[in-house]
């Protein structure tokens, strides 16, 4: 059950506050005076919510106590939700209350359908802050537990999805199974590869990375495999070493695997169920002892559809498979990532960062990383603004469902789409505008 705290020198007030609220199931503390109000609170942290007078001595109207009281609730609860009981008189006081972080103010005397309605709001908000702080400091636990236990390779992420993933990875890690990382371009997916081979078996074996698309059709064989002498057009009169003798006893990274040629994907199927291959030109059966971690951007089971790419190789290569999401996908890692990759002593200005996290990402990581290099050999100052960004123009991207307590972020997001319209933003989010006005004052977002 909800628990109110009401502090008022009137009696009769109290009485009224408790038996309304008992009619909808909420307990209700009181205190006569602000010195008994605090002295409840510390004693009972379970109470969710405070309505506190603005005057406790007789013949004062200025408001001055309930503006003392306010601020000794929020040194020892800053999260509390306050309601102030107002007269005409300390309306002004109130309204800079609220400024300050009060949650609302009602005047005496008040609607009863109206508080109710209001105490039922803040309770809720309040559970699904708690909630949203506890989630948010269970992350942070595993993060720092993930960081401590494992190489992540200088990784910068707050999202709950990257936190996912390289649970996922770093879990995979120490076994030699092929993995297959897909996701978009730009993304990461290098970065999850060598996650994975810090933190595996073989990491103190070679470490070999060929990105497939690059390789001309002609080469490719030939490079990932070897070649003997006069093997093929071009190759000399010297033996070629392959990037799977290479990598032997390591980790081999085949990027862009959708690219291989059908000879290619027969003979890296080979090597991946027997660990067995011939350089070409040679009809000598070399092993080795390599783990395969590839990586693309492609849809491979659409291209097996179209007969460019072998089914059984697909599961082979795909024992385990990493989805790295678009960076549009994972909000929460644009600033981070992006102040990480800021020149030394720069920072990002307001209307850049609202910038940065209301911008789509088509290119993933490498844009933004781009972006910001950018941006900081253009930057005459050590605060970027968003005009020293100069990101392109996008369509207004639909909002996302919005099943808990917004971000910091989104607020920034949704305010910028609205130009700053705050009536337009509270319906983006599903919040009244008072509700929105309270979270933009918690978090210091300009409006």
């Amino acid at each position: 059950m909800d628990k109110v705290l009401v502090i008022d020198d009137n009696p009769g007030i109290i009485s009224a506050l408790e038996l309304l609220l008992s009619l909808h199931r909420i307990e209700t503390v009181s205190a006569l005076t602000p010195q008994a109000g605090l002295q409840t609170l510390r004693e009972q942290p379970d109470i969710n919510l405070v309505i506190q007078d603005m005057n406790f001595t007789a013949d004062t109207t200025s408001g001055e106590e309930g503006r003392e009281l306010f601020f000794a609730i929020r040194d020892i609860s800053p999260d509390l939700p306050v309601i102030l009981l107002t007269a005409w008189t300390q309306l002004e006081m109130a309204v800079e209350l609220v400024k300050a972080g009060a949650a609302d103010y009602l005047g005496k005397p008040w609607d009863d359908n109206k508080l109710i309605a209001t105490v039922k709001n803040l309770l809720e908000l309040n559970d699904l802050q708690q909630r949203q702080r506890q989630s948010q400091q269970q992350s942070l636990a595993a993060r720092e537990r993930l960081q401590q236990n494992f190489d992540l390779q200088g990784i910068v992420y707050r999202s709950d999805a990257m936190q996912k993933l390289l649970e996922m990875a770093t879990q995979v890690a120490r076994s030699e199974v092929p993995v297959l990382i897909t996701g978009p371009n730009g993304a990461g997916k290098e970065k999850i590869a060598d996650i994975l081979q810090a933190n595996s078996s073989l990491r103190e074996g070679p470490y070999i990375k060929v990105n497939v698309g690059a390789l001309p059709e002609e080469l490719m064989e030939a490079e990932l495999f070897g070649a003997e002498p006069g093997a093929y057009t071009g190759a000399g009169n010297r033996t070629r070493q392959g990037r799977f003798e290479a990598a032997d006893g390591g980790t081999l990274f085949l990027d862009e695997i959708g690219e291989l040629s059908a000879s290619g994907q027969v003979k890296l199927l080979r090597v991946l169920q027997t660990g067995e291959f011939q350089r070409l030109g040679s009809s000598e059966t070399r092993r080795v002892r390599v783990r395969v971690i590839s990586a693309t951007n492609a849809n491979l089971p659409a291209l097996i559809e179209k007969g460019r790419f072998r089914q059984d190789l697909f599961y082979r290569l795909n024992v385990i498979e990493l989805q790295l999401p678009p960076l549009c996908d994972r909000p929460d890692d644009i600033l981070p990532l992006g102040r990480s990759f800021l020149g030394e002593g720069k920072q990002l200005g307001p209307d850049a960062q609202q910038m940065l996290v209301r911008y789509h990402w088509p290119g993933n990581v490498r844009e933004l990383q781009n972006t910001m290099q950018r941006a900081s050999v253009l930057s005459q100052s050590d605060t970027i603004d968003a005009q020293t960004l100069a990101l392109p123009v996008q369509e207004k991207a639909s909002r996302p469902d919005i099943s808990f307590e917004p971000s910091r972020e989104l607020l920034e997001r949704t305010l910028a789409d609205c130009d700053g319209v705050i009536a337009q933003a509270a319906r983006e989010l599903g919040l009244s505008r008072q509700a929105l006005y309270r979270r933009l004052e918690k978090y210091g977002i300009p409006y």
